[in-house]
C-alpha cells in the first residue's frame, strides 16, 4: 500500500499494479478498493494502475466537512503520484466523480466511463435535494442501518421487499460501516440529472461502458452520456450488468485506451 496526500492534507490509500501508461481507478457507492482490485490486476499486464481507496474508506484518510471538490483534489494527489496525467476509470458514482474531475481541468488523458448513474430521461426517480443531509444525519445518529436502507432505496431503486431481506445478509455489516460515506456519493451524483453542458466541455478521449443486462436506466444513461461527450464512445458489455467482471471489461478498456 502505498499513500498519496491530497490538498487538505488527507491521506488517500492506494496499491500500485503493473507497469505502462498510468491508469487510476475510482469505485462507487458501498464500495472501497477491493471492488476494483480484480480489474486493477486484470489490467497490469499493460498499464501502471493506481487503485485506490476513496476517502472515508478502506485505509484512506477523511476531513470535514466533506466537499465533491475535495474528492476532485484526491484524484489531483494520485495523478501527481502516478507521473503527473493518467487515464481514469470510474464505476457508478466514481465515474460521475471522474467526469467532475475532468471538467475541473485536471490532467486526465482519457475517461472510461462504468455506467454513470445519470437519468436523461426520467424514466427513474430523481433524487431529493437533501438526500446527503438526511443520510448524514441518520449516521451521526447512529443509525448506519437506516442510512444504507434509505440510499438502496432512493438511490439504487431497489424494492422494500428486497432491502428487507438483504437485513440478514452477510455482507450488511460492511455495508454499515461505509455508510457515513453514502452522503458523499449522494453529493457526487446530485439529483441524477444528466449534466450535458458539463460534458460538452470534456473533450478528451471518452468510453462509455454499460451491461447488457443492466437495469435500463442505466444503460440508457450510458447512451446519453456518450452521445454528449465531444469525444465519446459507448460499449455494450454481452450478457453483463452494473457489476464488474474483470474477464469481460478489461479488454474492451486496454483496446480503448492502447
Amino acid at each position: 500500500m502505498e499513500t498519496a496526500v491530497s490538498a487538505d492534507g488527507t491521506p488517500i490509500a492506494y496499491d500500485r499494479y503493473g507497469d505502462g501508461p498510468p491508469l487510476i481507478t475510482a469505485a462507487g457507492a458501498f464500495c472501497a478498493r477491493a471492488t476494483t482490485e480484480p480489474l486493477a490486476r486484470a489490467l497490469a499486464a499493460q498499464f501502471t494502475v493506481l487503485n485506490y481507496d476513496r476517502r472515508g474508506r478502506g485505509d484512506s484518510g477523511d476531513t470535514a466537512p466533506y466537499a465533491v471538490e475535495r474528492e476532485i483534489g484526491d484524484l489531483a494527489a494520485l495523478i501527481a503520484a502516478a507521473g503527473g496525467s493518467a487515464a481514469v476509470f470510474g464505476h457508478s458514482s466514481g465515474a460521475t466523480l471522474a467526469l467532475k474531475a475532468a471538467a475541473s481541468g485536471l490532467p486526465i488523458t482519457h475517461l472510461v466511463l462504468y455506467e454513470p448513474p445519470f437519468n436523461p430521461d426520467d424514466s427513474f426517480p430523481r433524487l431529493p435535494a437533501g438526500l446527503a443531509g438526511e443520510l448524514a444525519g441518520l449516521v451521526a445518529a447512529g443509525r448506519r442501518g437506516d442510512a444504507v436502507e434509505l440510499y438502496q432505496t432512493r438511490a439504487v431503486g431497489l424494492p422494500e421487499p428486497v432491502v428487507e431481506q438483504l437485513r440478514n445478509a452477510p455482507f450488511r455489516p460492511a455495508l454499515e460501516a461505509i455508510a457515513h460515506t453514502l452522503a458523499y456519493d449522494a453529493a457526487v451524483i446530485g439529483d441524477r440529472s444528466l449534466p450535458a453542458a458539463m460534458l460538452g466541455t470534456i473533450t478528451i478521449p471518452a468510453l462509455v461502458i454499460t451491461g447488457e443486462q443492466s437495469p435500463p436506466f442505466l444503460t440508457g444513461a450510458a447512451k446519453a452520456a456518450a452521445a454528449a461527450l465531444p469525444a465519446g464512445q459507448l460499449a455494450v458489455l454481452p450478457g453483463q450488468t452494473h457489476d464488474i467482471n474483470p474477464e469481460a471489461t478489461a479488454p474492451v478498456i486496454a483496446s480503448f485506451l492502447s
